[in-house]
């Protein structure tokens, strides 16, 4: 029984020993892990339930030596992110392609863009007849402004060489209206007579033609004409009542653009600097570089117009005097109004002109106009506009027909009227802020220093210096 308890004894000082020893190097990894601290905690050691009671019940047993003490508890870091295969989930932002976030950034700056220009439309079109007589305004200051450049040169204070060339330009296109108005009025009854006779002509045309048209077949469309303006009578008595409103506002628009014509000619400049205040600071300098020539690029636009339009409603005005077609000069006037809508202008008003042609002269007066009107048109394509122009304004023909479209679309004959002018100012203000930008990153870089300074240098300025 003695010897039992003896061994016993031995057993549990030697447990005892190893649980210090264990505890002395847990100490020593404690130490080392707080001199570097991103090294990883160690595991915590296995829990060992008999080996403390048997240390317990040894000493209890007559060995003397004290309990040993219980293991330190140490937190162990959570778990990485795992799929459900077991393996690590990568970064979600490096999944994505890079083409895909690229085509996101583009997309999303896009949607901004077209809401923007949406809004911008929106309220362009609440208020149409202002922007459209400002635009105008715009256009005729453009006109009129070196006429006052010359009078202020020439010695004339501002306020009246603003109030001459106002006037005088105002009262030049008050008269050439009333000119228009009045062979028109004073041609009518010819020109009736002659649409009377020319629908009789065609008339015994069509009897008289391979396609075996009938009197009475003939008739019946004259009939269905009657019938048809007979029962649609409300709707042209709203159209006649919304062109009295189209009238009125065509005076307001007006009356909008000469107040609008006067101010810019007599204190343009400083409206176009408090508008340059409205712009961040940062952009103040290339804007200011930009308004000139935009403003410049206008102003060879409406001039070399006018000078095109001016010889277009000559030589085909002259064209179809010769030619013995009535109301000449109403014709004239209306193909120098037309060539301001580039490409559609000068089609609408050559047809005009053919149609007034066939119906009081006959089909061969027709085709010789529409000769004249092609030859001219063509003249003024290849010669005048190239000429007269020049590169600071020219645009793509794609690019003038697809303005003139949206343009039509958005404002009606005003939209197409004004719709290249913004292309073409527009053009020149995109390629010279481009430059600009480009110039001021080069004036930002740093220039060489050091030896880079005397490798860039000319040799034979070094050697003279030497």
């Amino acid at each position: 029984m003695s010897e039992k308890r003896h061994w016993g004894a031995v057993v549990a000082s030697k447990l005892a020993k190893l649980a210090d020893r264990l505890d002395e190097r847990r100490a020593e990894v404690t130490a080392e892990q707080d001199e570097q601290p991103d090294a990883p905690p160690p595991k915590p050691p296995k829990p060992r339930p008999h080996v403390q009671q048997r240390t317990g019940a040894g000493t209890a047993a007559g060995s003397g030596s004290e309990p040993a003490p219980a293991p330190k508890a140490v937190a162990a870091p959570g778990p990485p992110p795992q799929a459900p295969g077991g393996s690590q989930l990568p970064d979600p932002l490096g999944v994505v392609p890079w083409s895909m976030r690229v085509a996101a950034e583009v997309a999303w700056r896009l949607l901004v863009l077209a809401g923007t220009v949406y809004v911008l439309m929106r309220v362009i079109g609440a208020i149409q007849l202002v922007v459209l007589a400002f635009v105008a305004a715009l256009l005729i200051t453009a006109l009129l402004q070196p006429v006052v450049g010359r009078l202020k040169r020439a010695g004339v204070p501002r306020g009246l060489a603003t109030g001459i060339t106002f006037i005088g330009g105002f009262v030049l296109m008050g008269l050439v209206g009333w000119f228009v108005v009045w062979q028109v009025m004073d041609n009518v009854d010819d020109l009736s007579t002659k649409l009377t006779d020319g629908v009789a002509e065609m008339k015994r045309w069509l009897l008289n033609s391979p396609f075996h048209v009938t009197e009475d077949q003939i008739n019946q469309i004259a009939k269905n004409l009657t019938d048809t303006i007979s029962t649609n009578t409300k709707a042209i008595t709203d159209a006649g009542l919304q062109g009295v409103t189209v009238i009125v506002e065509l005076l307001t628009g007006m009356l909008l653009a000469m107040f609008s014509t006067l101010f810019l000619l007599y204190d343009g400049r400083n409206i176009w600097n408090w508008t340059l205040k409205l712009f961040p600071a940062a952009a103040r300098d290339g804007l200011a570089g930009a308004g000139p020539r935009a403003w410049r690029t206008l102003t060879l636009y409406v001039r070399g117009t006018v000078i095109v339009a001016l010889i277009d409603a000559v030589f085909i005005g002259v064209g179809i005097w010769f030619l013995n077609v009535p109301m000449a000069v109403p014709l004239a006037v209306v193909i120098f109004v037309a060539a301001f809508v580039p490409l559609v202008g000068a089609v609408a008003s050559g047809a005009l002109a053919m149609v007034v042609a066939l119906v009081t002269e006959g089909p061969f007066t027709a085709l010789m106009v529409l000769i004249v009107v092609l030859a001219v048109q063509q003249i003024e394509g290849h010669i005048l506009q190239p000429f007269i122009l020049g590169r600071a304004v020219r645009v793509h023909p794609l690019a003038v027909v697809l303005s003139v479209a949206a343009g039509s679309l958005i404002a009606g004959i005003g939209g197409a009227v004004v719709a290249v002018p913004l292309v073409a100012v527009t053009n020149t203000v995109v390629g010279y802020l481009r430059s600009h930008a480009r110039e001021a990153a080069l004036a930002a870089e740093p220039g060489p220093q050091g030896a880079t300074v005397e490798e860039l240098a000319p040799v034979g300025g070094l050697a003279e210096e030497s």
